[in-house]
């Protein structure tokens, strides 16, 4: 049967909407279209995320994405068979309006409405052009926020095997580069400047890599490199850094959270005895990290999935996925579903 799913994520600092059609179930679903307005640009010159500007820009831009997104499809309202929206975690006031917008379309086509967890979007978005659609894994979450290790089992079956504690990775990437002065947000350009460098040059801690629980914290290596810096660059202004030396300590930094990321990931896999592994999650574009558990998954006979580029960081197109297959288990949301700030994606979280 055919589902035409139309997802909106406003979650953060990225509106987005996408039109996702399932002709048969079994088979891959065709995103026919996937418009991202992202706000980097301005909350680059606070240094970081402002929830009241976020909020204000998706109001503004979310009616035009609409148009272009269902003129890219070739589709109206009236052909849409679901409508979806992120329910949380993230900004409040930012939630508020995809779900709100999301909720008077359904309303007024008289269709049902999927509330969907974000964190649960990233998870599932690596399957989107699976052959084999969704199968039990290991799914690997990292992002600006969070930094979860999660036994999928099916639609809705998720275990929480560890998570961050404190920082998470892109959190961590993030304040060094603010700490470094580099351009927010801080990942990818550490990930560039780390090509150029020695990941050796600097030897950082790697938090809890050897602990035997899953849980991760990269807060000392934030704390590290803090402390690190004066001595680097006894004026204290990054800037005055020698070039080398900058690439040098964005590399070392870039390493360490690599190695736990990697440590973790394969005892998780060794625990859970799955034979695949998904990772998603901003975080999951970077090319060091994405080599090295591509390698590390060769070498234990696992499959690597992940998904493109345009599908880590924050979209709508998996919002519409885990929609599709929500609506298909019969999970359709009320249309009074809350958001909520804090929504977490599995009931028992992992407090070790």
């Amino acid at each position: 049967m055919k589902t035409l799913v139309l997802g909106i994520e406003s979650s953060c600092d990225e509106t987005a909407v996408a039109l996702l059609l399932s002709e048969k179930e079994g088979e891959a679903p065709r995103l026919l279209s996937s418009i991202i307005s992202s706000q980097i640009p301005l909350h680059r010159l606070h240094g970081g995320v402002v929830p009241e500007l976020a909020s204000r820009n998706h109001s503004a831009n979310l009616p035009a994405l609409l148009r272009e997104s269902l003129d890219k499809a070739g589709c109206t309202v009236a052909d849409v068979d679901v409508f979806a929206a992120t329910a949380g975690p993230g900004l409040v006031a930012a939630l508020l309006v995809g779900n709100t917008t999301s909720k008077a379309l359904a309303l007024a086509a008289g269709k049902p409405f999927v509330a969907v967890n974000h964190l649960e979007g990233h998870l599932l978005s690596p399957f989107i052009a699976h052959p084999a659609g969704l199968v039990p894994h290991l799914g690997l979450l990292v992002s600006g926020g969070h930094t979860l290790f999660v036994d999928v089992r099916g639609i809705g079956d998720y275990r929480l095997l560890g998570r961050s504690l404190d920082d998470a990775a892109g959190e961590a990437f993030d304040k060094v580069g603010k700490m470094l002065d580099l351009p927010y947000p801080g990942g990818p350009e550490i990930d560039k400047r780390a090509a150029l460098g020695d990941p050796a040059a600097f030897d950082l801690p790697r938090p809890m890599l050897h602990e035997p629980h899953l849980n991760v914290s990269f807060s000392g290596l934030k704390t590290a490199v803090l402390y690190l810096l004066p001595k680097l660059c006894p004026s204290g202004n990054p800037h005055d850094l020698p070039e080398q030396m900058l690439n040098d300590l964005c590399a070392s930094v870039q390493q360490a959270i690599i190695d736990v990321l990697i440590g973790k990931t394969m005892r998780a896999i060794r625990q859970t005895k799955h034979r695949t592994l998904a990772i998603s999650g901003g975080v999951s574009c970077n090319a060091a990290l994405r080599t090295r558990l591509a390698d590390a998954c060769e070498k234990n006979g696992v499959e690597f999935i992940l998904p493109p580029n345009s599908l880590t960081t924050d979209n709508a197109a998996m919002i519409a996925f885990a929609a599709l297959l929500k609506a298909r288990a019969g999970q359709t949301s009320p249309l009074d579903t809350p958001v909520d700030p804090n929504l977490r994606l599995a009931d028992a979280e992992n407090r070790a």
